[in-house]
């Protein structure tokens, strides 16, 4: 029997809608000011940490291979059917943003709306109902 921490996935899951929210608003309304910039590289941070926090916890829970990396993360997650390859694919490219958003954060261009501000939030919202799919088919067995 798996144990899985379902307490603490659904915590994550459950910022999604906001994320996407202010992503949403973000795309819409881009202005390119520095509160908006400021707002936009947190918005893809917590995107990339939800995916990869929950990534974890499947990995620990079902007992999946150990992850080398973020990378890895998506990789083994959508691997064992988590979610498509074409999420896979996207996820991919989000998580290997967050080096530029982590360390190297004095070079983002904040006046610069990111092409995935306005792609995400179908994505994260695709991501969760995802999740919850694969939970409940393994969990049900």
């Amino acid at each position: 029997m798996y144990y899985v921490n379902q307490e603490q996935i659904a915590v994550r899951l459950d910022a999604i809608p906001e994320l996407a929210e202010a992503l949403s608003t973000l795309a819409s309304d881009w202005r390119g000011d520095l509160l908006q910039g400021l707002a936009q590289e947190r918005a893809l941070h917590l995107a990339i940490e939800t995916v990869t926090d929950v990534g974890s916890y499947l990995i620990d829970g079902f007992i999946m291979r150990d992850a080398s990396s973020y990378e890895d993360i998506i990789e083994i997650t959508g691997g064992e059917g988590v979610f498509s390859s074409e999420l896979q694919n996207v996820l991919i490219e989000l998580v290997k943003m967050r080096k530029s958003l982590v360390q190297d954060y004095y070079e983002w261009p904040r006046s610069e709306l990111h092409p995935f501000t306005a792609q995400l939030p179908a994505q994260l919202t695709a991501f969760r109902d995802s999740v919850e799919r694969y939970l409940k088919q393994e969990l049900s067995v």
